[in-house]
């Protein structure tokens, strides 16, 4: 029989002790904890213990709640799913390691719409429509991502997320390390209340591999991660029209091939209320930060700061475009989306590249209400040729590479309205012949104690040319 203990006992305040997991005030254990093992689970690498997971989650579930654990060894598994009042609690020593045969992941079609219905339908630990669940402990879950490659003909579809959450509501994901997922590691669409905590993720094994993706979810904090991640490292999306909202993400340590942190580019829905603070990036192939709404959404309320940034392509891309992608069958978007009531501040970054920053918004559209504060951006420089305002590019894919060169090497701003820069440094590795700062179709700008540097790396007040 398995071994159910009362957990009004001393017990779980000493394993949260001892594995530094501290305790989840939002969840409710009302009864026990049962080991996988108990129901056959065999942590050699070799069986697949996907029945035995599910029936020790589908016991605690019906004995009203508690925790699955997971012990030492490497358990393999295919997909199961997370039920209500059900924590998954690795402990140390242990790994989840996904199978690497598509057949062991069912799709699991999710009753709400939204654009990743054109994704993959496959999960290894997902859930729908739970509540006071978790993923908790110092275990590794490892997705075998390296094994699942697809033709241009699947693309999306035949690559398991490492973790799927739809519609959910009280989660906690804390101190678990996550590793080689195929697609997505931890996808959030249309949750509420969720606490991502001091988690680690490193996933460069595939393509999409992005760290934590908030989707259409409100009420999300994310603090103390670490991440390593082939895409976007965390990224807020809606691919729906509900919005992102009421989003907190700090403390973080991330790295990219692609973005750091980024908000789009799906963006039906928009993003609300957000706040990025005290974070570190480094080694990042496009932008550190990139806010780009281009699906008809409104993104407002926005407040980032204590940013440090080392060898960033690219520090800060803002777009609001014209994309205009519909995210389900019986949706449409009407008009451009809105950007407005931004504000970035105390940011460092190194390593930018000769392309420059975007803040661009499209003609009659414009991004309104931004607040550029104590920014130094050490940035490439090195052309010598001055360049033409690039093409408005209103239906293209959003990133800091869209325009290609531009033709200022500090920031290019286009369509703007109420934007203030104070206390901002552009400086250039190399001599670049283009102006530092190129305004265009620009309306109350305010430019305050904005330096540069000369050929001897003397600071001086740049030329801020305007159209």
């Amino acid at each position: 029989m398995p071994r159910k203990i009362n957990l009004s006992h001393s017990l779980l305040p000493i394993l949260m002790y001892l594995f530094c997991i501290s305790p989840i005030k939002s969840l409710e254990f009302p009864h026990s904890y049962v080991s996988i093992v108990d129901f056959g689970a065999v942590g050699d690498g070799k069986k697949v213990n996907t029945n035995a997971i599910q029936s020790t989650i589908d016991k605690v579930s019906e004995d009203g709640g508690g925790m699955v654990l997971i012990p030492r060894g490497t358990y393999l598994t295919g997909t199961v799913v997370l039920k209500s009042n059900v924590i998954i609690y690795l402990l140390p020593g242990s790994t989840l390691l996904g199978s690497a045969n598509i057949e062991d992941y069912p799709e699991i079609k999710v009753g709400y719409r939204s654009y990743t219905d054109n994704y993959s339908q496959r999960s290894l630990i997902f859930a729908e429509k739970q509540h006071n669940i978790g993923i908790i402990g110092t275990g590794k879950i490892y997705g075998n991502g390296e094994h699942f490659r697809e033709d241009e003909s699947k693309i999306y579809k035949a690559r398991p997320y490492l973790v799927r959450l739809v519609e959910c509501e009280d989660v906690k994901l804390e101190g678990v390390t996550f590793e080689n997922g195929a697609m997505w590691t931890v996808h959030l669409l249309a949750c509420k209340d969720v606490i991502c905590s001091k988690i680690k993720i490193n996933s460069r094994c595939n393509r999409n591999n992005d760290g934590i993706d908030i989707d259409s979810s409100e009420n999300v904090a994310v603090n103390d991660c670490n991440i390593v991640s082939g895409d976007d490292s965390i990224v807020l999306k809606s691919t729906s029209p509900k919005p992102c909202k009421n989003i907190t993400i700090t403390n973080c340590i991330l790295s990219s091939w692609c973005n750091a942190i980024k908000m789009g580019t799906e963006s039906n829905g928009g993003f609300q209320n957000i706040t990025i603070s005290n974070c570190t990036i480094y080694d990042t192939n496009l932008s550190g930060l990139a806010l780009e709404t281009v699906d008809g959404g409104i993104t407002e309320n926005i407040n980032i700061t204590n940013i440090s940034m080392k060898n960033v392509n690219n520090p800060l891309f803002i777009r609001l475009g014209n994309r205009a992608r519909p995210c389900c069958p019986d949706h449409k978007v009407e008009s451009p989306g809105k950007m407005r009531n931004i504000n970035i501040s105390n940011i460092t970054a190194t390593g930018g590249d000769e392309i420059g920053c975007a803040i661009a918004g499209i003609p009659k559209h414009y991004i309104e209400n931004v607040n550029l504060t104590n920014l130094t951006f050490y940035l490439k420089g090195s052309v010598q040729e001055k360049k033409e305002f690039p093409p408005e590019n209103e239906e293209k894919y959003p990133e800091y590479k869209m325009f290609g060169i531009l033709p200022a090497y500090g920031f290019f701003i286009r369509h703007v309205k109420g934007i203030n820069f104070s206390d901002v440094k552009i400086l250039t590795e190399n001599l670049d012949v283009r102006p530092a700062i190129v305004l265009s179709d620009g309306l109350e700008v305010e430019f305050k104690n904005i330096k540069t540097n000369d050929i001897e790396g003397n600071l001086i007040e740049p030329i801020v040319e305007k159209n």
